[in-house]
């Protein structure tokens, strides 16, 4: 089981400023790197002050620069948002940009008040996307491509330059049952619970399983599934990180479930359902011999890549510190873990 980790960009404090809050993700990226990850995880997201990058092929192609081996995961990349016109060349050039480290994550886009605000009906989001990831995959791997379908209607065209590497594709999907179809048909996966419960996540990852087994011959997809992870020290960090991680939730869960609250860009934390103990058994915030029991159960279950969702407001300096623990702690001890469990 592979290890990924989630450049969150949580601009809790806003007057942190934007500037210092990149550098602390290129940083972390470079020591994601250094300490043996698989790849960075970029997310996507607009107006608010959680998972605030704007483009992340942007971020992409700037990491690419100041790395040689990670991949540069985008999770994700909203399609309906976007001109697939102008996205597949935006695409090609990013990928060209990091050697073709570009794994290109996407879906439809997660928060009615974003989506709304830039001129995307929420309720339009899954037809839209579904018609726009077909329009990128046509011009990511035919030219001369034409189109009259609801939402793209045009003549033909070719998306310059042409690819010169393939383009890794990922579906970001939570459902269980569009996880199967997508697996089904031989695409790789990005899911994730949330704070929710084992029991959710097992779901999402049997279902994977189930349509991995019916995909077509020859089909290799992988299931990355982001989870918040963080190595505590003692009891009392993991005690305080869970409490910062409820924290973060009270602000996600405002745009993800609730009236969607925002003040100058800054989401309102609004009570959670949730309690602090009910999350500290979801997420694995804990030491190290638990931590390694814990996601032990992930290896064997046939997760294939951990996206470590690691920042929840805590100081750079400590971040930094925990991934290079992490890496020497843990990773060593789940390298031979096989799957166990298949659907």
């Amino acid at each position: 089981m592979d290890f990924n980790h989630f450049l969150s960009a949580y601009l809790k404090d806003p007057a942190y400023g934007g500037r210092r809050l990149y550098m602390d993700m290129v940083a972390q990226a470079k020591q994601a790197e250094a300490c043996g990850y698989r790849g960075v995880t970029i997310p996507e997201h607009h107006l608010i002050n959680i998972l605030l990058i704007p483009s992340p092929l942007q971020m992409a192609a700037y990491l690419g620069a100041v790395t040689s081996r990670i991949e540069l995961v985008t999770s994700v990349a909203v399609l309906p948002i976007r001109d697939m016109r102008v996205f597949a060349g935006e695409v090609i050039q990013a990928s060209n940009l990091t050697d073709g480290r570009l794994v290109l994550g996407v879906g439809r886009g997660a928060f009615a008040y974003e989506v709304e605000r830039l001129g995307v009906p929420y309720a339009e989001l899954k037809p839209k996307f579904e018609e726009s990831l077909a329009v990128l995959e046509a011009l990511l791997t035919k030219e001369e491509v034409s189109w009259d379908g609801k939402y793209y209607k045009f003549d033909k065209l070719t998306a310059m330059p042409r690819p010169e590497l393939p383009v890794t594709l990922m579906l970001a999907v939570m459902v269980p049952e569009g996880i199967e179809a997508s697996a089904r048909k031989g695409y790789h996966v990005q899911t994730t619970p949330l704070g929710a419960e084992h029991s959710v996540l097992m779901e999402q990852v049997n279902a994977f399983h189930r349509g991995k087994a019916a995909a077509p011959a020859g089909a290799s997809s992988r299931l990355a599934l982001q989870r918040g992870v963080y190595l505590a020290k003692s009891a009392e960090d993991a005690r305080a990180k869970v409490e910062a991680a409820h924290d973060y939730y009270m602000r996600f869960d405002n745009l993800w479930s609730g009236p969607g609250i925002v003040e100058h860009g800054a989401i309102r934390p609004l009570p959670r359902k949730q309690t602090v103990e009910e999350l500290a058994a979801s997420i694995i915030i804990c030491e190290r011999d638990e931590m390694i029991d814990r996601l032990a159960v992930y290896a064997e279950a046939g997760i294939d890549e951990v996206i470590m969702s690691s920042n929840f407001g805590q100081p750079q300096e400590e971040t930094l510190d925990m991934m290079a623990r992490f890496a020497s702690e843990v990773m060593p001890h789940l390298a031979g873990v096989k799957q166990k469990r298949v659907a």
